[in-house]
């Protein structure tokens, strides 16, 4: 450990049944610097933070702090050791005022237990000013900006006494003028000693207030540099220099006509200018960053989010999607992201959650006709192989790639010929992967259309006929599949605009 090194994580594993989320990850931090810790999504990021965080525990390696080792045992030890973190989600009581939050669980007390909430105030109002935070502290959290809330996380983990910040996109809900407000705040907390780890994916922003940079790729550590030495280039080759590991079965389907248009689509602060065409037997691969409008896209387009203006084309006529039955009606199917809280009912057997859109069709007078439900489970479970005892089995005993083969089979049973994949191969193992692959290759090739949202660039290569990038609600690159490289994709993600 050089002198002025504050943490120090050696040979940091992380395995899960299956996977392994970290091998051997080095990193250090000095004291007082802000350290950018930068890769793609799923690269480990996170999960190196919640290890020292103490949301997990490592399985194997070693952590120093001011070079003694340590075993975080849980959050809240943790915050014993100096270690606070500002989550993308902010951790706040909307009901509570600024200076209750900052204090909650802390509150200094009076004689006889009660809370002191003079000292409360007073000393949520020092922190505050010594951050050079002009906020009430006073003020109810609900009626706060988001910048304003990221304050309130900052000041309470001052109160904390910390010595370590993580803080995981903090920018990604901010206004310009909000960024340089916080930026103006973490030089504040530079200067008390706090030393600062900073996850983003904005580029632009780490040579702004960054010192160091360390980067992750595949659960690996590829290397730290020091900021004044690389430039954008050097960090999107150590993001994204690898090889395709994985295969990719795609097999070339015609592509016919055009079976969905957007034009000039709009949702407020959120999506702007949208523009693409999908044809039969393509598959369109959607690319971006987090908060990039990947996902809001997505749920505009199955009736979860009002159109501002613009126009939606199903089948070359124009298409007002009210609500998601309107786009179930249309032949729409939309697997989303989290398969677990909005794909699936998990108390509900395989059974229940296939016929799930199709209840009308199989009730009469208000009774579900059991024989047909389970005849129309057992041919989707047979046909896309569904491991299950049976399709009575709850959903939620069965593996994420058979969970996932549940979804599909929901919308396939739904005779939707649109489909629309959030993160498809999010947390399920490389066979069962292979699967989905082959399913989709299956469902272009008898003449459906899917539009797949990834986070994974090799499964957007590998995978798709075109490629669209967004980056903060707009379509930033369009794609072929034989032009498109992991490093173009990335710059457009970052905000540089291509055109195909």
């Amino acid at each position: 450990m050089t002198p002025d090194s504050l943490l120090k994580m050696c040979q940091i594993r992380k395995t899960f049944p299956g996977v392994v989320a970290l091998d051997n990850v080095d990193f250090e931090l000095r004291k007082g610097e802000v350290h950018i810790l930068l890769g793609e999504n799923g690269a480990g990021k996170s999960t190196l933070m919640k290890i020292l965080s103490g949301a997990y525990q490592k399985t194997s390696g070693q952590i120093f702090l001011n070079s003694k080792a340590i075993e975080i045992k849980s959050p809240k030890h943790a915050q014993q050791l100096g270690i606070s973190t500002i989550y993308q989600e902010l951790n706040l009581i909307p009901s509570l005022s600024a200076e209750e939050n900052i204090f909650l669980g802390r509150e200094p007390t009076r004689l006889g237990g009660f809370i002191n909430h003079r000292r409360v105030s007073d000393s949520a109002g020092e922190i505050l000013k010594e951050l050079g935070i002009r906020l009430d502290s006073r003020a109810r959290v609900k009626d706060l900006g988001i910048a304003e809330k990221q304050m309130v996380e900052v000041a309470k983990a001052l109160s904390l006494e910390c010595k370590i910040l993580i803080m995981d996109e903090p920018t990604s809900a901010l206004a310009q003028h909000e960024i340089k407000e916080l930026f103006a705040t973490i030089r504040r907390l530079k200067q008390k000693g706090v030393s600062i780890i900073y996850i983003s994916h904005r580029l632009e922003e780490l040579f702004e207030i960054g010192d160091r940079v360390t980067v992750l790729r595949d659960g690996r550590f590829v290397g730290t540099r020091t900021i004044s030495e690389v430039d954008k280039i050097d960090l999107i080759k150590m993001m994204v220099n690898r090889d395709l590991v994985e295969q990719f079965p795609r097999v070339k389907a015609q592509v016919g006509e055009e079976v969905l248009r957007v034009d000039a689509l709009n949702v407020a602060g959120v999506l702007h200018d949208i523009n693409f065409k999908l044809h039969k037997g393509e598959v369109l691969g959607l690319a971006g960053l987090l908060g990039s409008g990947r996902t809001e896209l997505a749920r505009t387009l199955f009736g979860l989010r009002r159109v501002e203006s613009g126009k939606i084309f199903i089948k070359n006529q124009v298409r007002a999607i009210a609500n998601p039955r309107h786009a179930i009606n249309l032949g729409i199917g939309f697997l989303t992201e989290d398969r677990k809280s909005e794909g699936l009912i998990l108390g509900l057997s395989v059974k229940d959650n296939i016929v799930l859109p199709i209840l009308d069709l199989l009730t009469r007078w208000g009774l579900l006709n059991q024989k047909r439900a389970t005849a129309t489970a057992e041919q989707f479970a047979g046909s896309l192989r569904i491991k299950t005892p049976d399709v009575n089995q709850k959903v939620q005993h069965l593996s994420g790639g058979n969970q996932q083969k549940v979804v599909l089979s929901k919308w396939l049973c739904s005779n939707a010929d649109i489909f629309i994949f959030d993160e498809p191969t999010r947390g399920i193992d490389v066979g069962s992967k292979v699967e989905i692959y082959q399913l989709m290759n299956q469902l272009t090739t008898q003449g459906a259309a899917i539009i797949m949202i990834s986070s994974e660039l090799p499964e957007i290569l590998g995978m798709s006929n075109r490629i669209l990038v967004m980056h903060e609600g707009r379509i930033t690159g369009a794609f072929n599949a034989a032009e498109a490289t992991q490093e173009k994709i990335l710059n457009c993600a970052l905000g540089e605009s291509h055109d195909n």
